[in-house]
């Protein structure tokens, strides 16, 4: 079994609480590693290392940052199967997702060490001559990225790609569910030549770990994505510091049919878009708002088809479905189960945990379509597994007004046929992404990905906005004129 200390200063360190922790594949309990726990203390060597490094990286030429990102790019491409892998047996999403998390990540590294040759600023006239103005964006400092276990490579390379990029130095928390995926990014960027420092990583619980990156004074900026009451948490805690931060925070993502839509494309889309990971993704179908006129054969057609999915080892790949990531996530999903029961939702299909042979190690959930009723916690609530919430409506103001209805703003998606309605749809929509006859899931690298309402709080990551997240901006005024110009005095 391979055993991991922390990363601080470019070295393997062992914790100063001596604890360990292990990682194991939700598949099948098997136990990967063993990491160190991480206490305040190791955090704050972190931060300090980071803090010193941060002199040296913030000279060294963006477009040679990218090289080094790029090199990343390089070595991840080259080792694309074996890191896929282990995605899915530590995450638990099957095979050909443990891939695509990987082809993600390496998209993204790909993407952002061009940004080195651009972090663009802004030129403008004067009001005065002999007088030069323009902006600058220049990085924060040393920032803190806080990332979850669904994505366990591709979401730590969009936080940590564009902070280093832009200058920054890193404390880095993985979840405690997929650690080895990120102590083989490590790994990856040090053979890259990533300089020592600049990228530290402490393992260990978010209410040790997390919360000391988020109180340290020399931690400047936060990037965190995960559940939004600890969003709320450390958005509260930070602002009191006057940090910079950056939430991405989940979402109960609607995909609209309308009674024109090609049904075949619907059925494909929601059918990845809602068991695709297990659920598992803050982009993740949880609601199916369907016209009253397609209803039943929508219903007949989905349930056939989900009913054939093949549920077992992600790492076979003629599986559809494969684990939750653990015991924790199957008690939550399990649970919801029972609450839609109990406000009488009508499960149409699933609704129970698998068991025998081949399911008795791991947490696997049958793929679960409830009936339900706007306004059910069921549609309301993340429940962030393979559970879809079913409604029928009677027209396009109504299923707006459906899946505007919760308290997120993540994702959302629209099947029709009819191009004025898929344009009404795309402004009333209340969501960061929109998707027209495509599932809500399915981000690509290059544009900015976020949310609103309670879904973040207004930054975004991935695309050049990416670059926003981890820069400050800086006014520059050149005059030379040779002369003392008093702008706005005549």
């Amino acid at each position: 079994m391979e055993k991991y200390g922390l990363y601080i200063n470019g070295e393997w360190v062992k914790s100063s609480s001596g604890r360990t922790f292990e990682t194991k594949n939700p598949a099948n309990g098997e136990t990967l590693a063993s990491f160190a726990e991480g206490t305040r203390e190791d955090v704050f060597k972190a931060a300090e290392a980071a803090g010193k490094a941060f002199p040296n990286w913030k000279q060294f030429p963006a477009p040679k940052r990218g090289e080094i990102l790029l090199k990343a790019a390089a070595i991840m491409r080259a080792r694309k199967e074996e890191l896929g892998a282990l995605v899915t047996k530590e995450m638990g999403k099957v095979i050909a997702e443990g891939k695509g998390d990987v082809q993600e990540a390496i998209d993204f590294l790909e993407y952002i060490a061009g940004e080195g040759r651009r972090l663009l600023g802004e030129t403008t006239p004067s009001e005065l001559p002999g007088k030069l103005c323009l902006t600058l964006k220049q990085p924060i400092g040393v920032v803190g990225c806080i990332t979850p276990w669904n994505f366990p490579m591709a979401v730590p390379c969009w936080k940590l790609g564009a902070a280093l990029i832009c200058g920054n130095t890193i404390v880095y928390k993985p979840a405690t569910l997929t650690p080895l995926c990120a102590a083989k990014l490590i790994e990856i960027l040090e053979q890259a030549g990533l300089p020592a420092g600049v990228l530290n990583m402490v393992t260990g619980p978010a209410e040790v770990v997390g919360e000391a990156i988020v109180q340290h004074p020399g931690i400047r900026a936060i990037s965190f994505t995960g559940s939004v009451a600890t969003g709320k948490d450390i958005y509260s805690k930070a602002s009191r510091m006057l940090k910079r931060v950056g939430l991405e925070l989940g979402g109960r993502n609607p995909q609209i049919v309308m009674e024109d839509a090609n049904m075949d494309l619907a059925i494909e889309g929601v059918l990845f878009g809602a068991f695709g990971t297990a659920g598992q993704r803050c982009t993740a179908t949880s609601r199916l708002i369907i016209h009253e006129k397609v209803y039943d054969e929508v219903m007949e057609r989905l349930l056939r088809r989900t009913k054939a999915l093949k549920v077992g080892d992600p790492l076979d790949p003629k599986v559809d479905v494969g684990p939750v990531a653990s015991r924790e996530q199957e008690d939550k999903v399990l649970k919801y189960i029972q609450i839609g029961m109990e406000e009488g939702g009508k499960i149409l299909c699933g609704g129970k945990k698998l068991k025998g042979n081949l399911y008795e190690k791991g947490f696997f959930i049958e793929p679960t379509i409830f009936e339900a009723k706007h306004g059910m916690r069921i549609t309301k609530e993340e429940i962030f597994g393979p559970v879809l919430a079913v409604i029928k409506v009677r027209e396009y103001g109504e299923a707006v007004k459906a899946a505007n209805d919760v308290e997120y703003g993540l994702s959302s998606s629209i099947y029709t046929g009819n191009v004025n309605l898929a344009f009404r749809a795309i402004q009333d929509l209340e969501a960061g992404v929109t998707y027209i006859n495509a599932p809500t899931i399915g981000a690509e690298v290059h544009l900015p990905f976020g949310g609103v309402k309670n879904t973040g709080n207004g930054t975004r990551e991935a695309g050049t906005e990416a670059i926003h997240e981890f820069t400050e901006i800086k006014s520059v005024f050149v005059d030379f004129s040779g002369r003392l110009q008093k702008a706005q005095i005549t």
